[in-house]
């Protein structure tokens, strides 16, 4: 089987010029990659997480959803085994937490419900198979957490905040100073719009006005984030969805290097996100909102990885949407996971995840960030 070369995908920035790639950058790249970054000091008071399953790390774990990941082989690289991380070790909000500079991992907000978590260090509030829309994922896939409803949970949690601090005032002061990153999209393409059997968006929307619509769908929870005194947001935009083994295997075709019209919405929607950080900077006062162009990075070759269009982990029918996405319970897996950019049909390795989580933390050329890396908005 041919592997997968990835196309760059590059957006016009404002105000941001392309770098040559030669052999000096290459260089500084495998450099810096090979270095901790973290200087052992907590960056910011308390790192708040929302997304889908690229920030998970087991919201799912009790709710009645075939989107989990709490079973082998799962977790076959981390610490704690299968906990609900959809990869086989870390994730993008535990690297980056690292980076970051906290001890430990940011809870989730399912264990802080149970009581077992202090929520002055921030809380995760992903789940694995949400979407912007809150039809996403739920008329196939069974129960999630959709923006909306983290949004939700995250006031509850402020109010609890404003009870402690003793003021509304103090409470905002205090997550003013907080990082707060959201990745959520992918499944509003993967789990909503292109699949017409089970959701009528397709039929309903080209690309292009889909995208708008996400768009518009997704300010708001992003004001809500800000009124809750929300200041320093990384937005993950989308990855080459196209170019993941089961969108891939799904296509039908071994030849195939990446399937054109998903990706085509995904740029379309990710050009339109890049203006919303612009527009909502502009339009709040004080608000520092910053997309992460996870297509720009992860088409960036990774030093060592080799395997890009095959599953690590052992997968159902890759023709069949809903089987190709996550792995078999208690399935094979891959020995050398760190030559495999993806572990199961769409999620990246633990190796891939720290890649990108790195360049949203530092950005190492100027499209990676727009228009401050996660680094730099801990600092403002």
């Amino acid at each position: 089987m041919s592997t997968l070369k990835f196309k760059p995908v590059y957006n016009n920035y404002k105000g941001s010029q392309l770098r040559s790639c030669n052999m000096w950058h290459i260089v500084v790249l495998i450099l810096h990659l090979s270095s901790t970054w973290v200087d052992g000091v907590q960056q910011v008071p308390c790192y708040f997480i929302f997304g889908d399953s690229l920030f998970d790390i087991g919201n799912n774990n009790d709710l009645q959803t075939e989107a989990k990941a709490n079973f082998p082989p799962y977790g076959i690289d981390f610490p704690g085994g299968a906990t609900g991380r959809f990869t086989n070790g870390r994730n993008m909000a535990d690297i980056l937490a690292e980076l970051l500079g906290f001890d430990g991992y940011v809870p989730s907000f399912a264990s802080t419900e149970k009581g077992q978590q202090d929520i002055f260090k921030g809380l995760n509030y992903a789940s694995g198979g949400s979407g912007i829309l809150n039809e996403t994922s739920k008329n196939h896939l069974g129960e999630v957490i959709s923006l909306d409803q983290q949004l939700q949970n995250h006031g509850k949690i402020v109010s609890e905040f404003v009870r402690i601090k003793g003021d509304k005032k103090s409470a905002k002061d205090h997550l003013g100073q907080c990082i707060y990153t959201i990745g959520t999209g992918s499944n509003d393409y993967i789990n909503n719009y292109f699949l017409p059997v089970f959701y009528r968006t397709k039929n309903q929307y080209t690309s292009e006005r889909y995208a708008t619509v996400l768009i518009q769908q997704f300010s708001q929870p992003l004001k809500d984030l800000y009124n809750y005194g929300a200041r320093k947001i990384a937005i993950f935009g989308l990855g080459l969805l196209g170019c993941t083994p089961a969108i891939l295997a799904m296509d039908g075709t071994d030849e195939i290097i990446c399937v054109d019209s998903m990706n085509l919405a995904v740029k379309q929607f990710n050009n339109k996100l890049i203006r919303l950080a612009d527009e909502l900077n502009n339009n709040l006062p004080g608000a520092k909102f910053s997309y992460v162009n996870v297509s720009g990075i992860s088409s960036t070759p990774i030093p060592g990885v080799t395997v890009m269009k095959t599953p690590c982990c052992e997968v159902g029918n890759l023709t069949v949407n809903n089987e190709a996405l996550t792995c078999t319970q208690f399935g094979n897996s891959c020995p050398d996971r760190a030559k495999y950019t993806f572990w199961d049909g769409v999620h990246p390795t633990q190796i891939t995840q720290v890649f990108i989580g790195k360049r949203a933390y530092k950005a190492q050329f100027s499209l990676d960030t727009y228009p401050f890396d996660i680094h730099h908005l801990a600092q403002l």
